[in-house]
């Protein structure tokens, strides 16, 4: 079962937005089923596997661009602020939005797991709900602890219906609409 918050934000978005904006740049913040969350600034080896799967899709997907740290509007109703790893959209898909983007058009957001005690419940809990929430096709989890990849598919009501897993050094394709294939075996060199 999935862990889902039903008390009443503290914060009303637009307080949220100019707390994040004014942050200093050691940090990221979120707003995730209603509560501030702080995500940790990426370290080495988080930076090469976005570096990696960014090489990937420009390699077999020219048309499409892997926006790192783009802001999103996520939850129903828009309720949600989430700073994705990576989001694949359309070239110049985010151009004219602001900080926060209508995630209208993504085909795929990526979460990297970091070093902290957080990750579990943000990565592989609400914010892989916000994402479903709002129709994202695709819901990719590059989990260094574990050592896998997880592919989330088929989004209604809130809740991804297929999911992939693959052990980092396996082959694991994305489906349509971003039609990759990964070779994951230099992804071991970057496990927790």
């Amino acid at each position: 079962m999935t862990p889902r918050m039903t008390a009443q934000p503290l914060l009303s978005i637009e307080e949220f937005e100019e707390l994040a904006h004014r942050a200093p740049e050691t940090v990221r913040l979120e707003f995730i089923n209603g509560k501030v969350e702080v995500k940790p600034v990426p370290d080495g080896n988080h930076g090469e596997i976005a570096m990696w799967l960014l090489e990937q899709c420009m390699q077999q997907r020219p048309d499409l661009r892997l926006y790192l740290e783009q802001g999103l509007k996520v939850e129903t109703y828009r309720r949600g602020r989430a700073r994705p790893d990576g989001s694949l959209t359309p070239r110049k898909h985010f151009a004219g939005q602001g900080e926060w983007a209508d995630p209208k058009g993504v085909l795929m957001t990526v979460e990297i797991t970091s070093r902290d005690s957080d990750t579990d419940r943000r990565d592989r809990w609400e914010k892989r709900d916000g994402y479903a929430a709002v129709g994202i096709p695709v819901y990719l989890l590059v989990d260094r602890e574990r050592c896998v990849i997880t592919v989330h598919t088929e989004p209604k009501k809130g809740e991804y219906r297929s999911i992939i897993i693959r052990s980092f050094g396996e082959r694991i394709e994305l489906p349509d609409p971003v039609g990759i294939v990964l070779e994951t075996e230099e992804l071991k060199e970057f496990a927790d």
